[in-house]
């Protein structure tokens, strides 16, 4: 008799033992889970556009980028949030005046505006390198995007190179397949402000802009920097 008590109660044991495990297995998968999320949530919700600017332009140089001229602290990243949806559209649905709204975002129905603001508050001439980095891209939806550029009201509209290998009409190509533009500012004096507006759509008359890209991503980040960088 007491044998038995002695294995009913090991039986009983054991089990609650491993009730625990796997309740503890249980919990660290939900943990990788949640962690997992929480990833690629700050990955694909931070916006589909972000600006950093190098360090040492701030500290050898005294350069800011701010979007607030009524806020202008040292900042290495600004970050524009993508709108609500984002279908395909026409340029020509896009206000004329979207380069003129003031700094911060200007989104509209289906396309990502944003205006900041580069500006030398050293004491010293600043030259800088500017990029506009492709991130992410998924279901090779970059092949009907478009990103225009401002610079000081100068807009320049960049897009992937067409199926037959030209560029698309009223564009530049993009630089290479992950870099959209490059440039090269020199002599930005004490007190120049460089003005940036940056406007990325899909274009539905794009021959490419078809329902292959439905869901695609699409992530750039404008980058300045002290010095040519290779992406």
């Amino acid at each position: 008799m007491k044998n038995k008590l002695k294995l009913n109660t090991d039986v009983i044991k054991h089990e609650k033992n491993w009730k625990k495990r796997l309740r503890f297995i249980l919990l660290l998968i939900l943990l990788l889970f949640l962690a997992l999320y929480m990833v690629i949530g700050i990955i694909y919700n931070s916006g589909s556009f972000s600006i950093t600017l190098d360090k040492n332009l701030y500290f050898d140089k005294g350069l800011i980028i701010y979007d607030d001229p009524e806020y202008k602290v040292y900042r290495s990243e600004l970050l524009a949030q993508s709108p609500e949806s984002f279908d395909n559209v026409s340029e020509y649905w896009i206000p004329d005046d979207i380069d003129d709204l003031g700094g911060g975002s200007h989104n509209g129905e289906n396309y990502l505006a944003y205006t900041f603001y580069v500006e030398n508050m050293g004491n010293m001439v600043a030259n800088y390198w500017s990029d506009v980095v492709i991130k992410d891209v998924i279901k090779n939806v970059d092949d009907a995007v478009r990103v225009r550029i401002y610079r000081n009201g100068e807009p320049v509209t960049y897009a992937k190179l067409a199926a037959n290998g030209q560029p698309e009409p009223d564009t530049v190509a993009f630089e290479s397949d992950n870099i959209v533009a490059r440039s090269f500012v020199e002599n930005f004096m004490p007190g120049d402000i460089d003005r940036y507006t940056i406007l990325l759509w899909l274009e539905g008359n794009d021959p490419e802009c078809t329902d292959n890209i439905l869901g695609g991503e699409f992530k750039i980040e404008m980058n300045f920097n002290s010095e040519h960088i290779d992406y």
